[in-house]
């Protein structure tokens, strides 16, 4: 789990990597970090801004935007606060308030999904298990269509917005930005068909190639390690490279989504992933697999 300084990151890099979710948790942090330094309840911050204990609440938790009143107000309560710091903290709220690129796409998404998008453009490391399907940014136009297709039943047009919105989330894992992704993928998610014989192909071939790129490892869990396998869940793990974020671990279900961010969670499947990456294929092997499965289609 991330932990550093008490200081706002007003550098040009941390601002320019960070979306607007990451900076929400960031300016967050910081707010309670100063709260709890000065002793104020969260019933007296509340009272002060005309908002209820459970405003801060969320405010400290990332999980609203900020009135750059409200912010400025907390910190003249909280005191003690250098002018540079302040001003750098009232900028971070300000950006944290500004739409992402995503926006355009936030009627095809529920809110739970929006807050991981965010999320997902501003980690510096991702790490993944997935025993179902190949994950989201490593899938194909016809693997993605076929995947959401299976989903929440929707008009032909607004699967095609979906299936356009994953394929824009990918432009992350290229650039001179680009995090390091590491995705461990159970064997019966490459065996099982999604679409046509021709899309699973394309998928395939698609693994194959992402898997040279130098910020993406790529390993198969093969049935014969069936013991690690047994996990539960799809999860992702995000790292930030800004010391202030904590790690945070994933968990989509059916109508909502877990996001973890306790050391403790953390910690416990930052171990499990370790364990599946240590069960799974070497990343040589995993394409040699991938590679003898495009024969089944």
């Amino acid at each position: 789990m991330g932990s550093g300084e008490s200081r706002p990151s007003g550098s040009a890099a941390a601002e320019t990597a960070a979306g607007p979710v990451a900076l929400r948790i960031l300016v967050g942090t910081h707010l309670k970090r100063f709260r709890e330094a000065a002793g104020v309840s969260r019933a007296v911050a509340a009272d002060l801004i005309r908002g209820s204990e459970a405003k801060i609440s969320r405010m400290e938790s990332g999980r609203v935007g900020f009135k750059q009143r409200d912010v400025a107000d907390l910190l003249t309560l909280y005191g003690n606060i250098g002018e540079t710091e302040r001003s750098e903290l009232l900028v971070l709220a300000q950006r944290a308030s500004e739409p992402g690129w995503w926006q355009p796409f936030s009627d095809t998404m529920p809110d739970w999904f929006t807050t991981y998008v965010g999320l997902e453009q501003a980690a510096a490391t991702m790490r993944t298990y997935e025993p179902q399907f190949v994950p989201g940014l490593l899938q194909t136009e016809g693997y993605a269509r076929a995947v959401i297709e299976l989903g929440r039943p929707a008009p032909p047009a607004e699967v095609e917005r979906r299936v356009t919105l994953r394929m824009e989330r990918q432009q992350i894992l290229e650039g001179s930005s680009a995090p390091e992704f590491w995705a461990v993928i159970d064997e019966a998610a490459l065996r099982r068909p999604m679409g046509s014989d021709q899309a699973m192909r394309d998928q395939l071939e698609h693994l194959l190639k992402v898997s040279e790129l130098p910020n993406v490892t790529l390993q198969v869990l093969p049935f014969n390690q069936s013991g690690a396998a047994a996990t539960g869940g799809p999860f992702i793990l995000l790292r930030f490279a800004d010391a202030d974020l904590p790690d945070i671990v994933y968990l989509e279900q059916l109508t909502s989504a877990l996001y973890l961010d306790k050391r403790t969670d953390v910690e416990t499947y930052l171990v499990l992933i370790d364990r599946l990456a240590a069960a799974a294929l070497t990343p040589r092997r995993s394409q040699a697999m991938i590679s003898s499965l495009r024969g089944m289609f």
